[in-house]
């Protein structure tokens, strides 16, 4: 690849990620508007978690083939359909007046979480490998989209209603991306393919690192990291008014302290894997989450205690203002993870970026889809409201255990001298090492 220019590396880092920021903002739209449409169907918390996730099903499934086109055919150009087509069913989705509906609408403007991959593919091309964690990082800090609707969106709700705050989302989205189009530039691997007449990459060929453990296991982790962050980031509203009986604007203003430091810190992240490894921020990120999700799965608990004059009776239960830090040091952690899950992948797969980034980001996507549904379940089911926090604590250790476990057994097979000494090293002896392999 020719070495692009500072201000052209400037230029599509800088457009690519306020193009995610807007999107990723309509993606978590129904973390605010749902909490009203809820209340006017007189919906479960199952059928809730249900109208959450919907977008989010869309937004995973399509990373894959917008992934490979956006190979094919240049982020440019799909990142400007994808954003018209989002902005489109965000307008019809004011129209929605019954459950099925809603669902239909949801659909479409979950198309808005597609333009990850586009634009983790198309930021990618332009920076080179020891350098893709910092600009991947940073185009991933859109993700403060999340925070920008937890904080703005209720009040919009409440000066306008639900489904002019839709509309106006729409409006912005169409905007941003005919500015996208006229501003952007083709990607270098682009330019030079057509320069050289060479055919895009079929698609099978594309595909074909997905029969790799590996990439699975990456998947694992971006469940959690970015899943996880997508959930919390569209459940944590309802968990405030439900559990803390809290009002629609505080809820979403705390929420909203959560997604900020889940979004702004991956540029952090990026520069910690590209300096100390992704491996050790995965770590990192892992073992802390256990211990901020341990503290925030325990339920209210009333104890009573024979004492020396009598029964003792008292509570234990997170205050309001410890569960928000926790929050806030777990979205700072997902952040850090999602960055360092996405450093992985340039260095193992540097000509599938597309579509191993697509699957990865895919599965990821797919745990904001399911969380948000397990969340309603679990509180239906169980009627504990931190049950939903023990279920990311029961993911997480899953995900640290293989980690370690695959790790170990790829640097035993390939150095058994140095297995003790190297496990927390990423950088691969050769490319696509699958370590889940025996």
């Amino acid at each position: 690849m020719e070495a692009a220019s500072k201000p052209d590396q400037y230029r599509a880092l800088g457009l690519s990620t306020f193009a995610f920021t807007v999107c990723f903002a309509v993606w978590t739209i129904f973390s605010i508007i749902g909490v009203r449409i809820q209340q006017e169907l007189g919906l479960s918390e199952t059928e809730f978690g249900i109208l959450v996730a919907t977008p989010v099903l869309t937004g995973s499934i399509s990373r894959i083939f917008l992934g490979v086109w956006t190979e094919q055919l240049g982020g440019r150009l799909i990142y400007t359909l994808q954003m018209l087509l989002t902005a489109g069913c965000t307008w019809l989705l004011s129209s929605a007046n019954s459950y099925p509906l809603f669902l239909l609408a949801a659909l479409g403007v979950g198309f808005a979480g597609g333009s990850f991959i586009v634009g983790i593919a198309y930021t990618s091309r332009w920076f080179s490998k020891e350098r893709q964690g910092t600009a991947l990082g940073i185009f991933g800090a859109g993700n403060v989209g999340a925070a920008v609707t937890n904080f703005g969106a209720p009040f919009l709700v409440v000066a306008f209603g639900w489904q002019q705050t839709s509309q106006i989302y729409a409006v912005v989205l169409a905007i941003t991306a005919v500015l996208f189009y006229l501003l952007a530039k083709d990607d270098p691997a682009l330019v030079r393919r057509r320069k050289q007449g060479e055919k895009p990459p079929s698609a099978t060929n594309q595909l074909k690192p997905l029969k790799n453990i590996q990439v699975w296991r990456f998947a694992t982790y971006y469940f959690f990291v970015f899943g996880g962050f997508v959930a919390l980031a569209s459940y944590l509203p309802r968990f405030y008014v439900g559990a803390y009986g809290l009002e629609l604007v505080l809820a979403g203003m705390l929420a909203a302290a959560y997604s900020l430091p889940g979004s702004v810190f991956r540029a952090l992240g990026g520069w910690m894997s590209d300096i100390w490894g992704a491996r050790a921020v995965m770590y990192a990120t892992f073992i802390v989450s256990l211990i901020c999700l341990f503290f925030m799965s325990y339920p209210e608990t009333r104890y009573t205690v024979q004492g020396i004059d009598g029964p003792i009776e008292f509570t234990i239960r997170l205050n309001l203002v410890v569960f928000v830090l926790l929050t806030i040091i777990l979205g700072f952690l997902m952040s850090l993870g999602k960055a360092a899950v996405y450093k992985h992948i340039p260095v193992y797969y540097p000509e599938h970026v597309g579509s191993v980034g697509g699957l990865v980001g895919m599965i990821g996507g797919l745990g904001g889809f399911f969380l948000p549904i397990a969340f309603g379940i679990l509180n239906d089911w169980l009627k504990v409201w931190t049950s939903s926090f023990m279920l990311l604590f029961v993911l997480v250790l899953i995900s640290t255990v293989w980690m370690h476990l695959a790790i170990r057994r790829a640097e035993h097979r390939r150095h058994p001298q140095l297995a003790g000494e190297r496990y927390l090293s990423d950088v691969p002896d050769q490319p696509y090492v699958d370590e889940d392999k025996s």
